[in-house]
């Protein structure tokens, strides 16, 4: 339901009202009365003339500077219009289904996202308490006293002698007031609220896009450790073979001692290199139990190696990164709360117009209480124009424009940032896919450098020096190839997240609170 839709059905009501208390006073109070109740009612039906403007500036969306096409080009993208990052589950990407397993608990089950979604409850609750003040507050105040005023108590005029008089005083009052929206300033004001009730939907969904890309890299940081001990292991298992090979050969006479030291000290400080890689590992699996709210002594995730390859990223159009990112979103919808605020404030310049109303029952005893004489009521209006203030009025407009300007250049940066990162993206996945060819095929050099050195070795044609160090460059060799592979698959998933994963502005449309007659009725 609409907000001007309600806003006429309460005007509807209100004029009822109004017409039914102006046939009341025709018949029984007299002429004055017909008087005052012919001046309120073209005073009310003036205001509601009146009430459809609303100062401020209506908000308009700030242009910004959008490439037509991204720099880096890379030529592993497949450049196919029907490719789409999933909505929702963007991380399916991967094919990964140990991972999907950790986005599906995290989802469900991470605290963050927990306090982001009860903030969003807030956010809508605030757009509701805003948009109260478009509805009569009507009061109930129901008093039962027994008094007694004191027989020396103060007296004016020619009164000599006073008694003490105990009486009692039942009332039942009711009072209704409504402040007519003359300006729009409660209209922007539950614009403005409504905006930031979308800042809110789409900061929990960058924080839902901040969570899931945390898990991914997680996981596959933990997946290259993996690989990674597995290859230092498998050094430490081929230098204790060479251990025991020069030691065989110094027990005969023909190595030296200083070979034995040396492939002994090789030997434990790949161990220790081991011993290093497991605490690190240790650290991304606590941090995982964390984010898909497990206790940490509780979760384990298994040794295994990485099975998942750098998938393809569609990236569309510069121009997709503004309708896919949630902190863009964010950034923009802040802009528009500010700019409903300069309308709020500058509503405060102008006069506004209040209707009070209020009747019951009052009575002295209570048998007498709901009779007809106990009935009592008042009617009428406030009308109020500032004239000095000191400037603050003027001020709180300064405030609301430069606020407004704020939001518009944090919009510009969030933009601009969000370019940057894609383009951090692209440039990095196209470096590492050539560098993973690259380095491959060092490892596959470092291999065969090793065997010649064990054979010349072997044959006296060199020192151990020369087997340690072709072990030491395999070793990092092949350490560095599985950090390559682990860092594609991390940059992929800062791509997706860069992108905004799958999700789409067009989803806060529907992020909406209009106010409705049964709720404003609500006690």
């Amino acid at each position: 339901m609409s907000l001007f839709s309600n806003t006429m059905k309460l005007k509807k009501v209100v004029s009822a009202i109004f017409r039914m208390e102006t046939l009341r006073s025709i018949f029984f109070l007299g002429r004055g009365s017909l008087c005052f109740a012919a001046f309120s009612a073209c005073l009310f039906f003036a205001c509601l003339l009146v009430e459809g403007c609303a100062v401020g500036p209506k908000y308009q969306h700030v242009p910004t500077l959008a490439p037509p096409a991204w720099k880096e080009q890379p030529p592993w993208r497949v450049a196919d219009p029907k490719d789409a990052i999933p909505k929702g589950n963007w991380w399916s990407i991967f094919t990964n289904k140990e991972l999907d397993g950790y986005e599906s608990q995290a989802m469900a089950s991470n605290q963050t996202l927990e306090i982001s979604r009860h903030q969003l409850e807030q956010a809508r609750a605030s757009v509701r308490i805003s948009q109260s003040g478009l509805y009569p507050q009507a009061n109930a105040d129901p008093i039962a006293e027994r008094s007694r005023v004191s027989g020396n108590r103060p007296t004016f005029g020619n009164v000599t002698k006073l008694a003490p008089v105990t009486q009692n005083n039942f009332s039942v009052p009711v009072t209704v007031s409504w402040e007519a929206d003359l300006f729009g300033g409660i209209r922007r004001g539950a614009e403005s609220a409504n905006a930031l009730y979308q800042v809110s939907a789409a900061n929990l969904e960058n924080v839902r896009l901040v969570i899931a890309s945390e898990v991914a890299t997680d996981y596959f940081t933990l997946r290259e450790l993996d690989d990674e001990i597995a290859v230092v292991d498998s050094a430490v298992d081929y230098q204790e073979k060479g251990l025991k090979l020069v030691q065989s050969r110094h027990d005969g006479g023909i190595a030296s001692g200083l070979d034995v030291a040396q492939q002994e000290t090789l030997l434990n400080s790949t161990r220790t290199q081991a011993t290093l890689l497991r605490q690190q590992r240790s650290q991304f699996e606590h941090a995982i139990a964390s984010l898909v709210g497990a206790p940490a002594s509780l979760f384990s995730i298994p040794v295994s190696p990485q099975r998942t390859a750098p998938p393809v990223v569609p990236l569309g159009l510069p121009t997709d990164v503004l309708e896919r990112r949630p902190d863009i979103a964010a950034a923009e919808r802040q802009m528009a709360s500010q700019n409903a605020l300069i309308g709020v404030a500058q509503s405060a310049f102008y006069p506004s117009l209040g209707i009070l109303g209020s009747g019951g029952l009052n009575s002295g005893t209570f048998s007498k209480l709901f009779n007809a004489p106990s009935f009592v009521w008042a009617l009428g209006a406030d009308l109020a124009q500032p004239i000095l203030n000191g400037g603050r009025l003027r001020a709180q407009l300064d405030f609301a424009k430069a606020g407004y300007q704020g939001s518009v250049a944090g919009y510009r940066q969030t933009v601009l940032t969000a370019f940057q990162e894609v383009e951090d993206g692209i440039s990095g996945l196209a470096v590492l896919s050539k560098a993973a060819e690259t380095q491959q095929q060092a490892v596959e050099a470092a291999r065969r450098a090793l065997q010649i050195a064990n054979d010349r070795y072997v044959g006296g044609l060199v020192t151990y020096l020369d087997v340690i160090t072709a072990q030491e460059n395999l070793l990092d060799n092949e350490r560095l190839a599985t950090q390559i592979l682990g860092q594609r698959l991390v940059t992929s998933v800062g791509l997706v997240k860069a992108l905004g994963g799958g999700w789409d502005a067009s989803s806060l449309q529907a992020i909406h609170v209009s106010p409705t007659l049964k709720e404003a009725i609500q006690p």
